[in-house]
């Protein structure tokens, strides 16, 4: 299932043009905070969706029947780009547990690349409501790596998908390797990928906008 929160207008597609914008991302703070809201967005906008349960809360004049979570999520991120939209989703979901992945793209000299997967921490997922946080989803390549390797010894009872911008291609690609039952949360779709693998209009690099040019291996 695809959700995509700009097909209806909201303060979330005003954030996602600041981050598309040049200029508006010379201002690095102002980037990461962007994403943190789309994190916190799409964060409120899952918990529509989840089960929850009513607990007596005692106030000082009473008691009242509240609604609140089943259960608290497991939120995974990719290093770098996906801290900012990690944080927005634990704003939210603040007693979640985390994971924490390194995965990135590979490049060789002809062009191609490969997703290399070098450190990973985390909680036991078993039957628990996994969500892993990416700002983009490009080819869906390393998003694939990234839950396949999580997922390797564990069966979390849902997958749900949080980005800020999604190819098309990227969606066909998740959807093909981890099946259509996996939820993904999108800011917004675009159509086109380039040459180099690269979202257009996109954005640009999430990473480096957010925290500054790396070095390339």
């Amino acid at each position: 299932m695809v959700h995509h929160l700009s097909e209806k207008h909201s303060l979330l597609s005003n954030w996602i043009a600041e981050l598309r914008d040049v200029q508006i991302q010379k201002d690095r703070m102002r980037f990461r905070r962007n994403i943190e809201r789309i994190g916190e967005v799409i964060a409120y906008e899952m918990s529509k969706h989840m089960a929850h349960k009513v607990a007596n809360t005692t106030t000082q004049l009473g008691i009242h029947a509240s609604k609140i979570l089943m259960e608290q999520p497991v939120i995974a991120t990719v290093l770098r780009a996906g801290l900012p939209m990690h944080q927005g989703m634990l704003n939210y979901f603040d007693k979640a547990d985390n994971a924490f992945i390194s995965a990135y793209r590979k490049h060789h000299p002809d062009g191609s690349f490969e997703i290399s997967v070098e450190y990973l921490s985390c909680p036991d997922l078993n039957n628990r409501i996994l969500i892993v946080a990416d700002p983009m989803l490009a080819t869906g390549a390393s998003l694939v790596e990234t839950i396949q390797a999580i997922t390797k010894t564990q069966k979390p009872k849902e997958i749900h998908i949080a980005v800020a911008i999604a190819s098309k291609k990227g969606i066909e690609t998740v959807q093909a390797a981890l099946g259509m039952d996996t939820s993904i949360w999108c800011g917004d779709i675009d159509d086109v990928l380039n040459d180099k693998s690269y979202i257009v209009p996109g954005l640009g690099d999430a990473g480096d906008l957010a925290y500054g040019t790396k070095m390339q291996s």
